[in-house]
């Protein structure tokens, strides 16, 4: 029903079909936020002197084919953070609204701690006082939002409306702050895509109330997609006000397919984990939606796969993609009922699965050995293991930070893979 379809690939300047969230069957087509560039101002701050006549011009700088320059790592790292600052406000903000006190206690902390790493990636840049402006200005934002949601909760639509109002004020504040680091990164600008993440991340809120599971996703969706936007917009900024930094473009076709497919198997790891938490909490509405969204997100990373590979390489992605999550279910199934031997099964399974994808990936990329890959693989198992083990016995305080594990290895995934993509295929991504 509802996927996610968050893997961009650039080729020849089109963009394939983006694979984040998206709707499996057709919906009405919604109106696009502000793209990214609109961030940037026109003119960079710092405006080189013109050569004289006798200067001598330094040679033109070559294309950089490859996704591990400086600025594509920086708009990665903020797509990792951005991305999960809207998927933890929406774990904490399901939990607030169904009353699951101790789950609420635990996202609460870990969207926390997701601020505190947002607001460090600011002060690598801009020093100790911009760090601490910056945790101080997103929390504020993040307490309007659970203003929201009690308001929400309690039906009381003046105590909506005055978060909402404190939101839309922020978003000008929020403005202020970039501008004042980076006057590439226009202070209107920031504050109407920051408005646009307010407005996703109430869609979200409002279907979690209302109990419409399949809105609730297409609409996390749509919040996820965005703060990509954003990131993309952010690293630009920087990147140019410190080009000695940060080598290479947010928008190379490296870039694009690295911030990509980070966003893809990262939001892999998120569903696995809405689904298996909304398994054993009996949440089978829940359960139902986030499994179609996992499934339909597995679908549209096997379309990527084709467009790079070829269809029969797409082909054999699909089942092979999808044994693995089968077998994270199966895992999760004997758990739930104390069945040690099925658990001893399922365990073993991923373990040889870990070995087939290795020799999937090298055959369609040699440069990436069996070997390296089925150790990733091996680890990204491990990491669900380690989530779901907690899940099963209630320990959220465990199971978040669990999460976030599992979630920042997939970088570990996809930037080797990206690479390796772009070397293979430069054409493809100049």
């Amino acid at each position: 029903m509802f996927s996610i379809h968050s893997t961009r690939v650039i080729v020849g300047g089109a963009l394939l079909a983006s694979l984040a969230f998206a709707a499996c069957s057709p919906a009405a087509t919604p109106t696009p936020a502000p793209r990214p560039t609109q961030l940037i101002a026109a003119t960079p701050t710092a405006v080189p002197a013109q050569p004289t006549a006798t200067a001598v011009l330094p040679p033109p700088t070559p294309v950089v084919l490859s996704s591990a320059t400086k600025a594509a790592g920086l708009r990665v790292a903020l797509d990792r953070l951005l991305e999960e600052h809207v998927l933890l406000a929406s774990s904490t903000t399901a939990a607030a609204l169904a009353n699951r006190t101790k789950e609420f206690e635990a996202a609460a902390a870990a969207l926390d701690t997701n601020s505190v790493d947002l607001a460090k990636t600011f002060g690598a840049i801009y020093g100790a006082d911009a760090e601490k402006n910056f945790l101080a200005a997103w929390r504020k934002h993040i307490g309007f939002v659970v203003d929201y949601t009690t308001g929400v909760a309690k039906k009381d639509k003046a105590a909506q409306d005055k978060a909402i109002s404190n939101l839309n004020a922020y978003a000008d504040d929020f403005g202020t702050l970039i501008a004042a680091l980076n006057p590439n990164l226009p202070k209107a600008a920031v504050a109407e895509l920051f408005r646009e993440h307010i407005k996703t991340l109430k869609a979200v809120i409002d279907a979690q109330a209302a109990g419409d599971y399949a809105k609730a996703y297409a609409a996390l969706g749509t919040a996820f997609d965005h703060m990509s936007d954003l990131a993309k917009g952010f690293a630009g900024g920087i990147a140019l006000q410190f080009p000695d930094k940060f080598d290479g473009s947010v928008e190379a076709g490296g870039a694009n397919l690295r911030s990509g497919l980070t966003s893809a198997f990262d939001a892999h790891v998120y569903l696995l984990n809405l689904a298996t938490a909304a398994g054993f909490g009996g949440r089978d509405a829940d359960f139902k939606a986030a499994a179609a969204s996992l499934d339909a997100s597995s679908a549209n990373l096997g379309q990527a796969i084709s467009f790079v590979y070829g269809d029969a390489a797409g082909n054999a992605f699909l089942p092979l993609w999808r044994k693995h999550i089968g077998f994270v279910m199966d895992y999760t199934g004997a758990l739930a009922i104390k069945d040690k031997a099925k658990q001893d099964q399922a365990l073993s399974a991923l373990n040889a699965y870990a070995d087939d994808f290795g020799a999937f990936l090298n055959s369609a990329s040699p440069a990436l050995p069996k070997a390296a890959v089925s150790d990733l693989v091996r680890t990204h198992i491990l990491t669900l293991k380690e989530m779901i083990d907690a899940q099963a016995a209630g320990d959220y305080a465990k199971a978040y930070p669990a999460l976030r594990k599992a979630y920042a290895h997939m970088s570990a995934i996809a930037d080797p893979l990206a690479d390796a993509i772009v070397k293979q295929f430069p054409d493809k991504f100049k």
